[in-house]
């Protein structure tokens, strides 16, 4: 068998044929309830989230789509979250600290959508808020890459107590057609740049910035394996106290 490449697991991180989050969340959690809205200005259809029962435990989820079909992808940017997307995941978060619901966060992005309109709105700023407002979080929060993780845009939903990936995910501070661009002034060398930047669960795994890579999720008896270990960490994670879970946390980004 042909080694798998970096790249090779790029092209599986963008693939169509990888679960929808909504699909994932359905199978996830029971009785879920999507809520909607900034409470500002809109409710960015990226951002899907709401509140559910994993095991029978309220959970808060937030994810972010890639869409199901050619109209659905152009509605939320492919993935690309907007301020208004980023601001209604941060405020469900806040609420699930609010009722000390455990936070699960699903990061399937290139990125945050990269436009004029979304600096004016404050993008950068809200990013950096769901980062240092994740770090203080006093509930049990893990966070899964399910696909791509884009830049900040992944980032911003990816502080938990503990990130796992997908085996055919990636994570990386930008895309290595980006990484060509910009470093060599070369889209061609989009191979190379993949291999360089160490985007791969493996190479992630490796350096410490994720704990776990999980199987991919194609089948009923695998999302009920997943269901079963996120609810162990969770109830782990809830057996500490809060300052425990708030130190470690934070000791756990300071050691990059």
């Amino acid at each position: 068998m042909a080694k798998t490449t970096a790249f090779d697991r790029v092209l599986q991180a963008r693939s169509q044929d990888k679960i929808s989050i909504r699909d994932l969340v359905a199978g996830l959690t029971d009785n879920f309830l999507e809520l909607h809205g900034d409470r500002a200005y809109g409710d960015d259809p990226a951002v899907y989230g709401g509140i559910g029962q994993l095991q029978g435990r309220p959970v808060t989820i937030v994810g972010i789509r890639k869409g199901d079909d050619q109209k659905s992808a152009a509605d939320v940017h492919f993935g690309s979250a907007e301020p208004d997307g980023y601001l209604k995941a941060l405020r469900l978060m806040k609420q699930a600290e609010k009722f000390h619901r455990p936070i699960i966060t699903l990061v399937n992005t290139p990125g945050a959508y990269p436009d004029v309109e979304a600096e004016y709105h404050g993008q950068g700023y809200l990013i950096s808020q769901l980062i240092l407002q994740g770090m203080q979080l006093r509930v049990p929060y893990v966070s899964i890459i399910v696909g791509e993780g884009g830049s900040g845009g992944a980032l911003a939903l990816a502080v938990g107590d503990t990130v796992w990936a997908f085996e055919e995910s990636i994570y990386s501070v930008l895309s290595p057609e980006g990484y060509a661009t910009i470093l060599w002034k070369d889209s061609s060398r989009v191979q190379e740049a993949a291999e360089v930047m160490k985007l791969t669960p493996e190479d992630l795994l490796q350096q410490g910035i994720i704990d776990q890579i999980i199987p991919e999720v194609r089948t009923d008896s695998q999302i009920e394996q997943l269901k079963t270990k996120l609810f162990g960490k969770i109830e782990e994670i809830s057996a500490m106290s809060t300052t425990e879970m708030l130190q470690k946390r934070f000791a756990r980004y300071r050691n990059f």
